[in-house]
């Protein structure tokens, strides 16, 4: 049985930059798909997603290392969005920010996704093998799903920011305090979250469908970002209920690990990830 090491991605990823520019092509050519057969998409329901988080955990127990080396960053980010909030003097955006980031958790996932698919090949899951396979065809539709969601986050931002300023906007707020006194003790503040859950919702909802399983799809098979996001959305479609209950997990899973100062994120972020790609194996025969 192969023992899991930690790699040094910065250097190995200094000795792939030449490779590069070969495998442009490569990326370029896989976001479009060649073969537009769907997959077969199956039923899945809470004995599944049972399933595939007791398979997460069970991924990170056993690759804890490398996956926090992975995901520590997040964290960090979080933090200093946070500070750029209270410095900038743009306080109301910090819970669009926050909530915001299960837009973006599929694409901070996707190492976390080839980790699980090569440890149940029994593959090495070291930097350099992981990082080996992000490359050419996978990175090209990888990238393009990922410039998508990061499109509809910044979409998710002005929608919250003008939200904001028809409500309790548009004079800046200089404390988080005084932001949730307004917001909880006014019917303009009550107004604006609602509407900013509502409006949330949408965003969320639309992002859970387009990316419950297109991500571990184009990782997994060589097809391109519509067969990915066509069999994405067929999934939701077969199971709305337990795509709202996986929905709901991560939520309210990414609240709790943001809590503490975004730290619970090192443990929630790489869970969910390797549930993710468990739940995708499910859903796709």
């Amino acid at each position: 049985m192969h023992r899991d090491t930690i790699g040094n991605p910065l250097s190995w990823s200094a000795q792939r930059l030449a490779g590069m520019g070969r495998g442009a092509g490569a990326a370029v050519d896989g976001i479009g798909s060649h073969e537009m057969t769907l997959p077969v998409v199956n039923r899945i329901g809470l004995g599944d997603i049972r399933d595939a988080l007791r398979k997460g955990v069970e991924d990170f127990a056993a690759l804890r290392t490398d996956v926090i080396t992975a995901v520590a960053l997040y964290p960090v980010i979080g933090f200093v969005l946070a500070a750029w909030a209270f410095n900038a003097g743009q306080v109301h955006l910090l819970f669009p920010l926050a909530a915001g980031f299960p837009l973006v958790g599929p694409v901070a996932a996707i190492g976390l996704y080839e980790m699980s698919r090569r440890r149940e090949r029994g593959e090495d899951t070291n930097w350099g093998a992981v990082l080996a396979t992000l490359t050419g065809r996978v990175l090209g539709p990888v990238l393009a799903l990922g410039c998508l969601l990061a499109v509809i986050f910044a979409f998710w931002l002005l929608a919250a920011h003008a939200i904001w300023v028809v409500t309790l906007g548009p004079g800046p707020y200089d404390s988080l305090l005084a932001l949730f006194r307004d917001a909880f003790t006014t019917s303009a503040g009550w107004t604006m979250i609602l509407a900013g859950f509502g409006v949330g919702f949408v965003f969320a909802a639309v992002v859970l469908c387009v990316s419950l399983v297109s991500f571990p799809l184009l990782i997994d098979r060589p097809v391109g970002v519509p067969v990915a996001l066509a069999t994405s959305l067929a999934v939701a479609r077969r199971n709305p209920g337990a795509t709202a209950l996986w929905g709901l997990i991560v939520a309210v899973s990414l609240v709790l690990g943001m809590i503490p100062l975004f730290a619970g994120l090192i443990v929630v972020l790489p869970i969910l990830g390797h549930a993710t790609w468990h739940l995708y194996r499910r859903a796709v025969a």
